[in-house]
């Protein structure tokens, strides 16, 4: 048994640099690669992450521009349709003051034409009746005139 723990002491000796070399090994990794990527990949998630906040930053930025462009064009829309209301308003206003302007225009000359009519009728009777005193007279004297003459 002595001999085995004399080459299991042998073999721990000749293992002391391998040991070594392979902390040394671990040390230059950690110190030359390992932190050196750590710092980049850090970097460069960092910049990721910058990058993907901004685009959506941008993105936002763009929702309030369309929000904010929709708004305006909704309210350009309403502004139209306010100003065609008006038009079609003040249309319908000369449209119904044109026809009220008619409309007196034909009650003035049908009551003008009434009252021609009526002058022209009391005219025809008063012609009518000095007509019919002297068809009557001219009546009465001829035929009372062949009685007279016999």
């Amino acid at each position: 048994m002595d001999e085995t723990l004399h080459q299991l002491g042998r073999l721990l000796l000749g293992s002391v640099p391998t040991i070594i070399i392979l902390c040394s090994l671990y040390a230059l990794y950690t110190f030359v690669v390992h932190r050196p990527l750590q710092q980049v990949l850090a970097k460069r998630r960092a910049a990721t992450e910058g990058a993907i906040e901004k685009s959506r930053a941008d993105v936002r930025e763009a929702e309030a521009r369309t929000a904010e462009y929709e708004q305006r064009l909704r309210e350009a829309r309403a502004a139209v349709f306010r100003t065609q209301e008006a038009k079609r308003q003040a249309a319908l206003e000369a449209r119904t003051q044109a026809v009220n302007q008619a409309r007196e225009r034909a009650q003035a000359q049908v009551k003008a034409a009434k009252e021609a009519i009526e002058s022209d009728r009391v005219a025809a009777e008063g012609t009518l009746e000095g007509e019919a005193e002297s068809l009557a007279g001219e009546i009465i004297r001829r035929v009372l005139q062949p009685a007279m003459g016999h």
